[in-house]
């Protein structure tokens, strides 16, 4: 009992001497972490998310896609684990800016960061109501019966999350099973008994290809930008730090874990489905929306396509309950400093340690957002800056890490995980990685938007960003929320 204790108390002082007091429950190992991490990637999410449009861009080649963004997102998770060492504290990136930035700058990254994970939690939501609407009925949604599917949804997860860190960690746990089904056993299946190519199929480049923009370039650079969608969750686990024991330790392992298993994950199931299923031609001119599921049901029969559907509405569920979850910790972790407004509701813990307002806030916002799903346009413009503003997020993080370490403020503490002499290197690599994936991610490209689109659909993550962006200084200035931090700071 001695260990466990000393871990708790060694938590609580780190926690302390930060500033803060431990009102969540410390509830979380090492494997419940790694849990809200992997689940809140998704392998399954990101597959459907990135299959189809990967195919259009590059062709069967596009899997090759995948093994290089993993590559290249794990140096910002390698960034991102060394930062939750040092501070692991609710709020994640908030924190970590406010310490090498400043206020003003974590002001404005947390309110960004906050914007793209509601948009996030809606789209999982939007995405998952097709799922439990399909599962049900056997037939796929109207729009009105997606976005009510899709409240239903948060709803759930409102109530998992609202009954504590425990039930959260059965939803989580299931999910992970979900995914392990639906991804490492069905792709195994489907690569060692159903494979209908050979694997020169997956050498083919772009010349076979219908929905690249004309060239080799256009078309590789549009399937990395969708290849990034797959990679967007991992620094869940840093939100939940305040109820993580031994979180200096625990937490970094949890980022790096997740977005290893999440992305080999994810490798095998693109080779699997794509070297399984027959009308290849179909899925790389657009044709084919959903080509997981058909191969699935090709391979294992007509019998086999519920109990699928059942075991992918699982994993979004438990995806929804882990992005709500961290969702509420951003809010709290800002609230707690009096960065957002009613501050002195969102930061209240109820008996369960539980952020009760943060968790509804954010759910609400939500709610309000599937709203959106009722016109195709509006969704679509909304996935597009979910998935754009988090590299920006990212970008400013790593930025703000490089000029500490350039400018000698980088201080690794002992004990705590750290890249050591490797870490200026991977540190200069992260940046040029998210600077090129920024701008590539919000380049208006109208291969990605719907047929007929508007323009504003087309230019979605530069418009969105730019609108919020003057916004948020607006409101930062005016209000000046940095102060109340700083006064906040001052009476503790």
């Amino acid at each position: 009992m001695t260990a466990p204790l000393s871990r708790h108390n060694a938590d609580e002082s780190l926690l302390h001497s930060q500033g803060y007091a431990q009102e969540l429950h410390r509830g979380l190992s090492l494997w419940s972490s790694f849990s809200v991490g992997f689940a809140t990637v998704s392998p399954v999410v990101g597959i459907y998310s990135v299959m189809s449009l990967g195919a259009m861009s590059a062709g069967p080649s596009w899997v090759w896609i995948v093994p290089l963004c993993l590559a290249l997102q794990l140096l910002v998770a390698l960034v991102y684990a060394e930062l939750a060492s040092q501070y692991p504290l609710a709020g994640g990136c908030y924190q970590w800016v406010k310490r090498l930035a400043g206020d003003r700058w974590a002001w404005f990254t947390g309110f960004m960061y906050l914007a793209s994970a509601l948009a996030s939690l809606t789209t999982v939501a939007y995405l998952g109501g097709f799922w439990l609407w399909l599962f049900f009925t056997g037939a796929p949604p109207s729009a009105n019966a997606q976005v009510f599917s899709g409240a239903v949804l948060l709803l759930l997860g409102l109530g998992v999350n609202l009954f504590g860190i425990n039930p959260l960690k059965y939803f989580v746990n299931a999910g992970i099973i979900a995914e392990a089904i639906a991804s490492i056993g069905i792709g195994v299946l489907l690569l060692l008994f159903f494979r209908n190519h050979s694997l020169s199929l997956v050498f083919e480049g772009l010349s076979s290809t219908q929905g690249s923009e004309g060239s080799y370039l256009s078309g590789f650079l549009t399937a990395m930008a969708v290849g990034g969608w797959a990679f967007l969750g991992f620094d869940a686990c840093s939100q939940v730090s305040e109820e993580t024991a031994d979180a200096r330790t625990s937490t970094p392992r949890a980022i790096l874990r997740s977005m290893i298993l999440v992305g080999l994950t994810v490798m095998l199931t693109a080779f699997a489905v794509t070297l399984s299923y027959t009308d290849t031609a179909g899925m790389v001119s657009g044709q084919v929306i959903d080509p997981v599921t058909p191969a699935v049901v090709d391979a294992f029969g007509a019998w086999s396509e519920r109990p699928f559907v059942g075991i992918v509405l699982v994993a979004f569920i438990a995806c929804i309950v882990s992005v709500q979850t961290y969702i509420g910790r951003a809010v709290f972790g800002m609230a707690r400093d009096s960065m957002l407004p009613a501050s002195a509701v969102l930061r209240r813990v109820d008996k369960r340690k539980v952020p009760f307002a943060a968790m509804v806030f954010s759910t609400l916002f939500a709610s309000f957002g599937l709203a959106l799903g009722l016109n195709a346009t509006a969704v679509g413009t909304l996935i597009a800056f979910g998935s754009g503003g988090f590299f920006v997020v990212f970008l400013i993080v790593v930025t703000c890490a490089l000029l500490a370490r350039l400018s000698g403020k980088w201080k690794a503490e002992p004990g705590t995980f750290t890249l050591g002499r490797w870490g200026i290197l991977v540190n200069f690599a992260a940046f040029f990685w998210l600077v090129f994936e920024s701008i590539n991610v919000a380049w208006p490209r109208e291969s990605l938007a719907p047929p007929g689109a508007p323009w504003f659909q087309v230019w979605a993550v530069i418009l969105v960003f730019s609108i919020l962006a003057v916004l948020g200084l607006i409101y930062m200035f005016r209000a000046k929320p940095y102060l109340r931090a700083d006064a906040l700071l001052r009476t503790e």
